[in-house]
């Protein structure tokens, strides 16, 4: 097992999913021949090198390199450590993931309590809103339903230092659990103390729509920061969180366009208005893993700002984060409000149908782009195109290579008059070309012709004479055999996962990318010539052993016997077992 998941889980639960079904679910992917391909989501690339190959339940970048399973592919795409990947892949199919205990030293730390906490501190704030008359007002003049405050488990916490602490904090390992989850800070005395106090609560949740934090709003803008988040946890990392995207998610199936607001308000306010597509960052300004999860989420990204310079310093710094992410086929776009509004007053005023008119009229990137570095400029004069020129470059050249990219250099050419030369790509960006193809030992061959066709292993008769060859990867073919033979319909995605905690894991990969070529007939047959020929090589490896002993006189009666033996014949070659 991997942590604390038996191995016979991800077994079954690569059986279950198919890496065709969960790689085009987030990434387009076009059939060549038996595989599927698509321009790699991991390294900027023109033409397509990213491979899926559904025989192998396994994926691989020619140009990047990049392969694994899918549990490797959600890891690397959406980030996760491999539990988490387990878990949401599991979820995908209506499995439960089972967790036993470690077997080494090291288990993965088990966060299942971390996330109770919050869970029953969400539900207490909840209950408490019912009891605040001053809470219940304020939601109502803000014309929240009661619908919409139970999809966004609106609560409140109350005045006072301990209320938390009080009714959650009954153990010491639950005061240890508060304060790690953010809810309980200490004073410079050691004190203990709730750290949301009069504030209308917003649970944040994850992408499986569990609490990992909480954004707190005060009614009245004198009694303090108008919004307090939790601080950064083990669970939380606001860099990286969206609030409200699981809301989102859930509401839309198949969703085409996402709209970035400043406040959770706004965001509830255009969820209940009907507009279930807008998400907020957290108190910070828009990241580039803030940009890589819209894009993922939605082709088309709205970032929606005051038209005030706080707002538009706000869409500078969201438009650079989107710029590296930009691949064909993703747009963003910017919408800046008028002076005193915002999202929840603008959709009060004008409803749904006036803001998805302003959505539909938000300025493209390339529009705001330009404009925005060019209005200080005096385009009329030769100095003025060239400054525009020199500021655009740079900037440009962080843009995927594509479509676009050329695109935005040509607009860059036509308004400044200055050929757009781009500044070369970093030797980490640029597509790698396809490796040639090398002579391979024998050992190595036949692990990539076993890892293409696992169920080979129940051919093969035991014991394996090919163990006796003093040559590199050896036992671990024979571990590979075995561990096909104990397993029937064991995939090539799911042998591999076995070795994952193993130092072979990263080889073994490497060799699972490499395409065996002809067909699975074929493959067998050249897996057992392998074999064949290593079999000999034990024979004359042996042979040369006793040949080197008897120049010095060492052998005795036996030895003598099989180096005769070994002369005089050849070994035969390895049957398939019937």
């Amino acid at each position: 097992m991997r942590g604390r998941i038996p191995d016979s889980f991800i077994d079954e639960l690569l059986a279950r999913v198919d890496i065709v079904d969960v790689i085009e679910r987030r990434v387009p992917l076009k059939k060549a021949g038996r595989e599927w391909t698509a321009c790699c989501p991991f390294h900027n690339e023109r033409t397509p090198s990213f491979y899926v190959s559904p025989a192998k339940q396994f994926f691989h970048c020619f140009g990047c390199s990049a392969h694994g399973s899918a549990i490797k592919f959600l890891m690397d795409y959406e980030r996760l450590e491999f539990p988490d990947a387990v878990e949401e892949l599991a979820q995908s199919v209506g499995l439960k993931v089972p967790y036993e205990g470690a077997r080494d030293n090291a288990p993965r730390e088990d966060k299942t309590d971390l996330y109770a906490v919050l869970d029953a501190t969400a539900r207490w704030y909840e209950n408490e809103l019912p009891k605040s008359t001053e809470a219940k007002a304020y939601c109502s003049k803000r014309g929240l339903d009661a619908a919409t405050m139970a999809r966004f488990r609106i609560g409140w916490a109350p005045a006072g230092f301990d209320g938390v602490i009080r009714s959650l904090g009954t153990s010491d390992r639950r005061m240890q659990l508060l304060t790690e989850a953010g809810m309980v800070a200490s004073n410079e005395r050691g004190n203990k103390y709730d750290r949301f106090r009069e504030r209308l609560m917003f649970p944040i949740l994850d992408r499986r729509g569990r609490v990992i934090a909480f954004g707190g709003r005060v009614l009245q803008s004198e009694q303090g920061p108008k919004y307090l988040n939790s601080p950064e946890t083990p669970l939380f990392h606001k860099g990286r969180e969206l609030f409200a995207l699981w809301q989102v998610k859930q509401a839309n199936s198949n969703l085409a366009r996402i709209v970035v607001v400043e406040g959770y308000m706004d965001v509830i306010a255009l969820h209940q208005a009907g507009l279930p597509i807008a998400v907020a960052t957290l108190g910070t300004a828009t990241t580039p893993d803030h940009t890589e999860v819209l894009f993922r989420a939605a082709a088309d990204v709205v970032f929606c700002f005051d038209g005030d310079r706080a707002g538009r310093s706000a869409a500078w710094k969201a438009l650079e984060s989107a710029l590296p992410r930009l691949r064909d086929g993703r747009q963003a776009y910017f919408l800046f409000l008028p002076d005193g509004e915002d999202p929840d007053t603008l959709v009060r005023k004008e409803g749904k149908d006036g803001f998805e008119k302003r959505l539909r009229e938000a300025t493209p990137l390339s529009e705001y782009f330009f404009n925005e570095l060019s209005h200080d400029v005096d385009m009329a004069s030769l100095d003025g195109r060239a400054r525009l020129a020199e500021r655009a470059r740079p900037l440009i050249a962080r843009l995927p290579d594509g479509a676009f990219r050329d695109l935005m250099a040509q607009e860059l050419e036509k308004r400044s008059g200055a050929r757009a030369v781009l500044e070369a790509e970093p030797a980490a960006r640029r597509p790698v070309q396809r490796p040639v193809a090398v002579q391979r030992s024998l050992v190595r061959s036949a692990i990539s012709l076993l890892l293409a066709q696992p169920g080979i292993a129940d051919q093969v008769e035991r014991p394996y004479g090919f163990l006796r060859l003093n040559k590199p990867g050896v036992e671990l073919l024979a571990e590979l055999l075995d561990t096909a033979r104990a397993r029937p319909g064991i995939n090539p995605a799911m042998l591999v996962e076995h070795f994952a905690e193993r130092e072979e894991y990263a080889a073994l990969q490497k060799l699972m990318a490499a395409t065996a070529v002809g067909e699975p007939e074929t493959q067998r047959l050249e897996f057992f010539d392998a074999l064949a020929r290593m079999q000999q090589q034990v024979i004359d490896q042996r042979r040369d052993e006793l040949v080197a002993k008897s120049r010095n006189g060492t052998l005795d009666n036996a030895e003598k016997t099989e180096l005769r033996e070994l002369l005089a014949a050849r070994a035969p070659a390895p049957t398939a077992a019937p």
